[in-house]
């Protein structure tokens, strides 16, 4: 990739195992890269890089439950993210998801790439389109089409 990305990762707690696995296994490709996460998952791929030796820019903002979604949600309003990843847990409630539905929300109408499971994001970082310098995204129209 000939670009520096942001890429922000957020897991949930019953995911957070399955994110760690995830990275440590692109561990290569994202150390290249500033990793931005929510506070447990970053500290947990953190310590994993570590003790695999693996260097990396990893900024840790507040946990999901303590602001860190909205957080991660305001810095893709101001296009500081270029890719999300976002193992959500499907299977149980989560008592913030006000603020999952906001980053979610978020990436969809700025345009921010968004994967919430392991081959959505094995594909999307893979992708050729970030070597290509000629490729800029289309902006979303949010028009009204009268047929």
């Amino acid at each position: 990739m000939k670009k520096q990305l942001t890429i922000a990762l957020v897991a949930h707690d019953n995911r957070k195992a399955d994110m760690v696995e995830w990275a440590v296994h692109n561990a290569d490709m994202l150390s290249i890269h500033k990793l931005v996460c929510t506070g447990t998952t970053g500290s947990l791929i953190r310590k994993a890089f570590q003790e695999k030796g693996i260097e990396a820019d990893i900024t840790c903002m507040n946990s999901g439950p303590l602001g860190g979604d909205a957080e991660i949600a305001a810095m893709v309003v101001r296009k500081e993210v270029n890719l999300a990843i976002f193992l959500i847990d499907d299977l149980n409630a989560q008592p913030h998801e006000a603020d999952i539905q906001m980053l979610l929300r978020q990436c969809r109408v700025h345009n921010v790439p968004i994967a919430c499971n392991r081959y959505s994001a094995d594909l999307m970082i893979t992708s050729t389109l970030w070597d290509n310098e000629d490729y800029v995204p289309t902006e979303p129209k949010y028009i009204y089409f009268k047929r």
